[in-house]
Order: C-alpha cells, then structure tokens, then sequence
C-alpha cells in the first residue's frame, strides 16, 4: 500500500505530493531550490540552487525513514547546458562515493529564476 510524504522542511505544492512510499521504493517529486517557509527561489548560481534542491530532497528522504545516501536514481532538469559543470561540482560534494544512477535533461523551467529541479527514487 503506498503511503504520501509530506514534511514541513521542505517546499509543498498543492498540485503533488513531495513523495510516495511504495513497494520498498521512495519517489520523490521533482524539486526546486525554494525556501520551504517563504517558496521563494534560494541562490543565483547552479551550485548554491543545486546545493538548496538536495537539502530539500534530504529532508523529505528524512521524513521518509530513509537518506540520500540510499538514492538509486536521480533524474535533474535544468535550463542552461552551460550549468552543467557547475551542477557537477556541487552533485560530487554530496555524492563523493557511490553516486547513484543519473540522467539530465535540458528543459525550460517554468519560474523566474529557477534554474534546476531534481526527483529522486530511494530505498525505504
């Protein structure tokens, strides 16, 4: 039976859920680089968005019962290519060792200022 995530540490959306817990998987949604108590954006450079939008999936992995040390798969939206780098500098601080499964895909994003919206699956 699958069961909704929901914490106040991180942003919320009244359109999804930040994540679903089912068959022994975590899915988290997509998620941007937004205060969880304002919903404003959080950074100017990829790093430091990068750097928000993993504290956000971490406290929902958190809330979970799990970490982002068990991701299998992350999937990351960005809107400049030229980030790409610099979303790799900061991705490696998080994940020095075993990172887990990854694919990127260049989209527009669809708010002022955001920059990258990561979605994770994790072990529960």
């Amino acid at each position: 039976m699958a069961s909704i995530i929901s914490t106040s540490d991180a942003p919320k959306s009244p359109l999804f859920s930040q994540a679903v817990k089912a068959g022994g998987l975590i899915f988290v949604s997509g998620t941007g680089p937004l205060d969880p108590k304002t919903g404003e954006v959080v950074g100017n450079t990829i790093q430091e968005q990068t750097a928000c939008c993993l504290k956000n999936v971490q406290a929902i992995l958190r809330a979970a019962g799990s970490s982002l040390q068990k991701i299998v798969s992350a999937t990351i939206i960005f809107e400049d290519p030229n980030d790409f780098a610099g979303l790799n500098e900061e991705w490696a601080k998080w994940f020095p060792e075993n990172p887990p499964a990854r694919q990127g895909a260049k989209l527009p994003v669809q708010r002022k200022g955001l920059k990258i919206s990561i979605a994770v699956i994790a072990e529960a």
